[in-house]
């Protein structure tokens, strides 16, 4: 076999003998020879191609700890973790993106420090709770006031055991304030996003009442103008903002991970036995955390948070012809009920409708 010096090697992969080095060290790319001596690097010509996948996976900005992951996987693999890698940082370049229209608003206003609240919004809302048809009793949590519209869709309780889901939703409540300033809503939204997994899985931990339980949650916190977006699980949020409805929350499901990986059309998520198989939700031992961005909101917009109790029998472009047609958010809700009983009441729905007004 013949060897390729490092200097030769690092031509061909386009990889500095620098980095090459530091590989080895990390045990990422090991030469096949090394000098006891000197210590000089020999690689082989059939490590061109895993040295130029490590070369790939730099350049769009994979950490070396998850490379070594990646470059480990069977061939078959490498492209879903390349894309499940991918889906990530474009979730997190979302969030940031947020942040970042937040805070150049507050510059411009002469906000430096983001202690001051400005264009104060006021919210007029409608919620609905009820039983599905097939279900012994309802899990699901709706909360709506001035400083959180929130819904948490609950698993795994009893009847009259107290709610993983209303737990969640209180634990937000207590947190957040109106009088907040958008620099802190975040930061303070962090710390209650813990502080309500934590109250979750205090009260689901193995041998508890209800050992196995958990909860989703969705929800807006408002502070003024500014408001912030804290989600775990597959409840949703919407905006319709000028005519258009548009998701803002990411399902933490099973079928949305093989949806992203390719593997999975949107139109076959929608009839999948899976569909409602969760990959993140608040539960004893899970460790997830809620996700918390910021969002910008304007008069004339009007949400919608639910739980999939709403969105999976009812078909979304009904749910936008009702948030469109119906002015009230009373009526609105009522027109989603009468929608949901239409489609059989199959699951516990909660929901609420809030539209933002000037103050």
């Amino acid at each position: 076999m013949t060897l390729l010096t490092i200097g030769a090697f690092a031509r061909q992969c386009r990889l500095s003998p620098k980095a090459l080095r530091l590989y080895d060290e990390l045990g990422l790319l090991r030469p096949v020879q090394t000098d006891p001596h000197t210590g000089y690097r020999w690689y082989a010509p059939e490590q061109l191609e895993r040295a130029r996948l490590v070369a790939w996976l730099r350049r769009i900005g994979m950490p070396l700890a998850r490379i070594a992951t990646v470059c480990h996987l069977p061939a078959a693999d490498v492209a879903a973790a390349v894309t499940e890698y991918w889906r990530q940082v474009d979730a997190e370049h979302a969030a940031r993106a947020e942040l970042v229209s937040s805070l150049v608003r507050h510059l411009q206003r002469g906000d430096t420090d983001m202690t001051g609240i400005h264009t104060p919004l006021r919210l007029r809302w409608a919620t609905y709770c009820d039983q599905g048809q097939a279900r012994e009793y309802n899990q699901d949590s709706v909360w709506a006031s001035e400083g959180l519209l929130g819904v948490a869709e609950g698993f795994g309780s009893s009847a009259g055991a107290a709610l993983p889901s209303a737990v969640a939703l209180q634990t937000l409540a207590d947190a957040g304030s109106t009088g907040t300033s958008a620099g802190a809503l975040l930061d303070t939204l962090h710390t209650a996003g813990e502080q309500a997994a934590a109250a979750v899985n205090a009260m689901t931990t193995a041998g508890s009442a209800l050992e196995g339980a958990g909860t989703t949650l969705t929800a807006l916190v408002w502070a003024g103008s500014d408001l912030a977006l804290v989600h775990v699980g597959d409840s949703r949020a919407y905006v319709l903002r000028e005519g258009e409805l548009l998701q803002l929350t990411h399902d933490d499901t099973q079928v949305q991970r093989l949806i992203e990986k390719g593997q999975l059309t949107v139109a076959e998520a929608e009839s999948h036995p899976q569909r409602s198989i969760l990959v993140k939700a608040l539960h004893a031992d899970s460790g997830a955390l809620p996700d918390v961005r910021a969002h910008s909101a304007q008069v004339g917009d009007r949400y919608l948070l639910c739980t999939d109790g709403l969105y999976l029998p009812v078909a979304l472009d009904a749910i936008e012809r009702v948030l469109t047609e119906h002015a009230e958010p009373d009526a609105a809700v009522a027109a989603l009920a009468e929608l949901v009983h239409s489609a059989g009441a199959p699951d516990n729905v909660v929901c609420v409708v809030a539209d933002v007004l000037p103050a």
